[in-house]
């Protein structure tokens, strides 16, 4: 019997036209002047040192990339992409990063492009549901609103809830404030994983003023890992000793320097005196406990840290179709990357622990 492969990270485009299609055309006007001033800040500082990076015309004629694929955009070919691949299913996460526009919406504006946003990343994912699990965007500007999203996308057969990776980018306070007990209630009722995908963290955009790299290099390989910030923000504050349930996804953090960072902040525990009221467990058992953290080609990660990490954590992707994808070699490019792996381990990160996560058959 074929392996079986789920993407635990997987990526497609979908247009502002497209999302205002699902919207009253009232407030049309509202969308683009919010949708173009993010486009607009995204044209400088961290946002355009990214946007460089990940274009493969810029880059060694090896680097891979399927972005020029029509499947990006068009979920029946998505499908017979994967197919090729090999790969049963993909967790999916919308390009368009709708929490750094939506709160800006004017005029009675935000819930219909909240509820518009979601509706069309769903009609992508409706095609065969089975296969194509979207991730939610809750934006948390409006507590209210972004419950009142989680319970209208569960009705709708979600199955993966995204928020924000860092709340202080957006002019919020951060996850472990009172204003968000209502709503981290609510998704811990539901059992569905929030999702945190690494993202452009603005005060980045400092340091790629500086990268005399072509491709911003320096800045991009720090993305990943400005994502200790969000971990200790929900290991060292009390915020998972009082939602011991949540189910945590660290989206494309990569997973070796996420050992050295469990080992560390123990050890400023152990050995070193720091104190973290509110805490009745080191902050690596919480993230063993809620966290799991996706992966791509990184062998060395895989064979030296799993174990430490904890292999039920960690979830292997295609990432697609950014440059990095293994498309179309996923299947020779996992026997490369677990060879040594007993099986039982590698069905685990390859498949079940993500059947766990988003409850897949």
């Amino acid at each position: 019997m074929t392996e079986r492969l789920i993407s635990a990270d997987s990526h497609v485009r979908v247009s502002h036209d497209q999302i205002k299609s699902f919207m009253p055309a009232r407030y049309h006007a509202v969308y683009d002047e919010a949708a173009s001033e993010h486009e607009n800040r995204m044209k400088s500082g961290a946002g355009a040192a990214n946007q460089a990076g990940a274009r493969p015309k810029d880059k060694a004629s090896t680097a891979n990339s399927a972005f020029s694929r029509p499947s990006y955009f068009d979920p029946a070919e998505r499908l017979k992409d994967m197919d090729t691949d090999g790969v049963d299913v993909e967790v999916l996460y919308s390009e368009v990063s709708a929490f750094r526009y939506l709160s800006k919406i004017k005029d009675g504006g935000v819930g219909p492009a909240l509820r518009a946003f979601n509706d069309c990343i769903h009609a992508f994912a409706d095609v065969d549901p089975k296969r194509l699990v979207m991730s939610y965007q809750v934006p948390i500007h409006d507590i209210e609103l972004a419950m009142s999203e989680v319970e209208r996308v569960v009705g709708m057969g979600a199955r993966s809830l995204q928020l924000p990776v860092f709340p202080s980018e957006l002019g919020q306070l951060d996850y472990y404030h009172d204003r968000y007990a209502p709503l981290l209630s609510l998704i811990q009722e539901t059992g569905l994983p929030i999702a945190l995908h690494i993202g452009l963290k603005t005060t980045l955009s400092e340091l790629a003023d500086r990268d005399p790299t072509p491709q911003k290099g320096i800045m991009v390989s720090m993305t990943p890992l400005m994502t200790a910030e969000s971990f200790g923000m929900w290991t060292m504050t009390g915020l998972l000793e009082r939602y011991p349930d949540l189910k945590l996804v660290f989206v494309e953090p990569g997973i070796a320097w996420v050992a050295w960072y469990m080992e560390m902040v123990d050890d400023m525990v152990t050995r070193q005196g720091y104190s973290y009221p509110g805490t009745t467990m080191l902050p690596s058992e919480y993230m063993r406990r809620n966290m799991s953290f996706t992966f791509i080609d990184e062998k060395l990660g895989l064979e030296r840290m799993r174990d430490y990490i904890g292999v039920e954590n960690l979830m292997w992707s295609t990432d697609f179709p950014h440059p990095v994808t293994s498309w179309p070699n996923s299947r020779a490019v996992v026997e490369e990357q677990f060879a040594g792996v007993p099986q039982a381990e590698r069905e685990l990160m390859l498949s079940g622990n993500a059947m766990r996560t988003w409850g897949l058959s």
